[in-house]
């Protein structure tokens, strides 16, 4: 999926991404999760920067499920379509900086930021 989506010569991933030094590409199971024995096929599945989109995904999973629901559904448009469509990396911005300014200022358990700083690190922010 990196080659066919050509996520290395773009610089980003299905979130818009880009990967930083020491981070890996990593696949996320888009219609039917890992949990419930989804498999690693492409028509289940979008690359994601280990370090960055792919755990921020799943803290918006948690948080806001409606995101959540529309994120996927513009990486599930982009897998159908075969390629990363800017129109879709920058639907996915805008609902990245929904949930950011609705969540921008929580704190976890800990008292801990809950969005980290290089979450906020996108390609087309």
């Amino acid at each position: 999926m990196i080659k066919e989506f050509r996520i290395k010569e773009l610089g980003y991933d299905f979130l818009g991404y880009s990967l930083q030094k020491g981070d890996i590409y990593t696949f996320h199971h888009l219609i039917i999760p890992n949990r419930n024995g989804g498999k690693y096929v492409r028509e289940n599945g979008a690359i994601l920067c280990g370090n960055t989109s792919h755990p921020y995904l799943h803290l918006i999973e948690c948080k806001d499920y409606d995101i959540f629901c529309y994120l996927t559904s513009e990486m599930i448009d982009m897998n159908i379509k075969g390629y990363l469509d800017i129109n879709n990396i920058k639907n996915i911005n805008e609902l990245l900086m929904e949930f950011e300014d609705r969540h921008l200022e929580d704190k976890t358990k800990k008292g801990n930021v809950l969005i980290k700083k290089r979450y906020l690190d996108r390609v087309y922010r």
